[in-house]
C-alpha cells in the first residue's frame, strides 16, 4: 500500500495533519495504536473538562445553593456515573474523528508503527501481524505520555498518574498531588469539588509556575479559601507506600519537614515524548525529536510535529504545527511557520488564561512596559453571576504602546482570551482596544477597563 502521506499518531497533530493533507487531494493513512484523538481527547483535555463541569455543578449546589435562593436537600452524587459521563464524551468525540477520517477517505490503521527505512512504515497489529506501508512522506505525531518519577513508581492504586485519576473507581477521602502545572491543578480542583481533602505540592515558588506571578498568587489564594492545601516552594523528600495509603515526607519552603498521609498520591510532574522506533532519527538532549524550521527530521522524507518535538506542548499548538508541516510538504511556495503567539489555558476554578509576555520576564530583561489591570468584582456581569474572583491584566510595550501580554484569572477566563490574542497578533495597542465597543453586560468589559486603566482612565475603578 502506497500513500502520499503516512501519519503516525492520531492525536491533535496527527489527525489534523492527516485531514489537511486529504483536503489537499493527497492519499493519506493514519496509524494509531489506540483510539484516535490521542491523549488530549481520550486521557487529557476532554475528559478532564467533563469532570470539571461535573465538579462545578455539584460544588455549587453543595456549597453555594443558598446564595442563589435554592434549597437542596439530600444532595448526593454517583462517582461511577461521574467518571462514566467523561468516558462517554471521549468515546463520542473519538468516534467523530473516525467519521472525519472516513469522510476524507483517510485509511485508519490500528497498530504500533516503526520506520525501518525512509519511505516505509511497519505496522504491528495486536495479533502480531506485520504490514508494511510505503509513503512519499511520513509525519510523526506520536505525542507524549505522563512522566514517571523512579522514586515515586506508579502502582495504579495509591501512587497514580493522570490517566489513572480519570478512571478511578472509588473517590478517595484524601489526595496528595505532586506538581501544580495545568494537569495537577485541574485534577486537584476536580477531586476537591467532590469532597476529597487535597494537598497540592509544588517545588517551585508558586503554583502554576509558568503563569504570571499575579495570576499564580490569585489562584493560590482562591484554592486556600476553598479548602485546598497549597504547599509551594516545597520538596517531597520521600514517599512511602503503606498499602492502602501513602505517607510523604515534605520539606516546606521554611525548611521545616512534615509528613502528609493520604489515600492516594497523584504524580503530575510533566510529560515525556513518545518516539517511534526509527533508524537514524536524531533526538534532542531532552529526548524530543529534532526538527528544522520546516519540521523535517534527520531522516529524508520524515517530518514530526506536536508534543514529540517539544516546545510549547499544547493540543492547539500541535494542530498548528501539523498543518504547517503538511502545507510545507504539499503547497508549492509555502514556508512553514513555528508557533509564536500561543494561548495557554488552565480550567480549574477560577480559570486561568494567558498569552504573550509575563511581567517578571520583562523585568528581568529590563524591558519598559505599562500594565493595565481590572478586577471582575467591579464588572456587573460577574457580580450578577456570583463569580467575582480574579482580574484581567494587560501588558503594553512602552515603545509604541502595543499589547504584548494578557493574563486573565476568573470565571470563563479561557473564553475571554481570544480578543487579547488577536490584538497581540495584530500589533494593536491600548488606544485600539479602547476604540472598540464591548457589549454590556459581559465579562469582556474587563478587557476594555484594563486597557483604559493602562492609560489611567478606567471608568469603573
Amino acid at each position: 500500500m502506497s500513500y502520499d502521506l503516512i501519519v503516525i499518531g492520531g492525536g491533535p497533530a496527527g489527525y489534523v495533519g492527516a485531514i489537511r493533507a486529504a483536503q489537499l487531494g493527497k492519499s493519506v493513512a493514519c496509524v494509531e495504536r489506540e483510539h484516535v484523538g490521542g491523549t488530549c481527547l481520550n486521557w487529557g483535555c476532554i475528559p478532564t473538562k467533563a469532570l470539571l463541569k461535573n465538579g462545578e455543578v455539584y460544588s455549587t449546589m453543595a456549597r453555594r445553593a443558598a446564595e442563589f435562593g435554592i434549597t437542596a436537600q439530600g444532595l448526593s452524587f454517583d462517582w461511577s456515573a461521574v467518571i462514566g459521563r467523561s468516558r462517554q464524551i471521549s468515546e463520542r468525540l473519538s468516534a467523530g474523528i473516525a467519521y472525519l477520517f472516513k469522510k476524507n477517505k483517510i485509511d485508519h490503521i490500528t497498530g504500533e508503527a516503526a520506520i525501518p527505512a525512509p519511505g516505509q512504515v511497519q505496522v504491528t497489529a495486536a495479533d502480531g501481524t506485520v504490514t508494511t506501508l510505503e509513503g512519499q512522506n511520513i509525519l510523526i505525531a506520536t505525542g507524549a505520555r505522563t512522566r514517571e518519577v523512579p522514586v515515586f513508581p506508579f502502582n495504579g492504586k495509591t501512587i497514580i498518574g493522570s490517566k489513572d485519576a480519570l478512571v478511578r473507581e472509588t473517590l478517595p477521602q484524601s489526595m496528595l498531588v505532586i506538581g501544580s502545572g495545568a494537569i495537577g491543578t485541574e485534577l486537584s480542583y476536580v477531586y476537591h469539588c467532590f469532597g476529597t481533602k487535597v494537598t497540592l505540592v509544588e517545588a517551585l515558588p508558586r503554583i502554576l509556575p509558568n503563569e504570571d506571578d499575579d495570576v499564580s498568587q490569585a489562584v493560590e489564594r482562591s484554592f486556600k479559601k476553598q479548602g485546598i492545601t497549597c504547599m509551594a516552594g516545597a520538596r517531597v523528600e520521600s514517599l512511602q507506600d503503606n498499602g492502602d495509603s501513602v505517607t510523604a515526607t515534605i520539606t516546606a519552603k521554611n525548611g521545616k519537614q512534615q509528613q502528609v498521609t493520604a489515600d492516594v498520591c497523584l504524580v503530575a510532574v510533566g510529560v515525556v515524548p513518545v518516539v517511534p522506533q526509527a533508524e537514524g532519527l536524531q533526538l534532542t538532549e531532552r529526548g524530543f525529536i529534532a526538527v528544522d524550521d520546516c519540521y523535517r527530521t534527520s531522516i529524508p522524507g520524515v517530518y514530526a510535529a506536536g508534543d514529540c518535538i517539544g516546545g510549547i506542548m499544547l493540543a492547539h499548538t500541535a494542530s498548528y504545527e501539523a498543518e504547517q508541516a503538511v502545507e510545507g510538504m504539499f503547497v508549492p511556495g509555502h514556508a512553514p511557520k513555528k508557533p509564536e503567539v500561543v494561548p495557554g489555558c488552565t480550567y480549574c476554578h477560577p480559570q486561568v488564561a494567558s498569552v504573550g509576555a509575563r511581567e517578571r520576564d520583562l523585568k528581568e530583561a529590563g524591558t519598559e512596559y505599562t500594565v493595565g489591570k481590572f478586577p471582575f468584582m467591579a464588572i456587573g456581569r460577574a457580580v450578577a453571576g456570583g463569580d467575582t474572583d480574579g482580574f484581567v491584566k494587560l501588558i503594553f510595550a512602552k515603545d509604541g504602546g502595543r499589547l504584548i501580554g494578557a493574563h486573565i484569572v476568573g470565571d470563563n477566563a479561557t473564553e475571554l482570551l481570544t480578543a487579547p490574542e488577536l490584538a497581540i497578533g495584530s500589533k494593536m495597542g491600548a488606544a485600539d482596544l479602547n476604540a472598540m465597543i464591548f457589549a454590556h453586560p459581559t465579562l469582556s468589559e474587563a478587557i476594555h477597563e484594563a486597557a483604559l486603566d493602562a492609560e489611567g482612565r478606567a471608568i469603573h475603578a
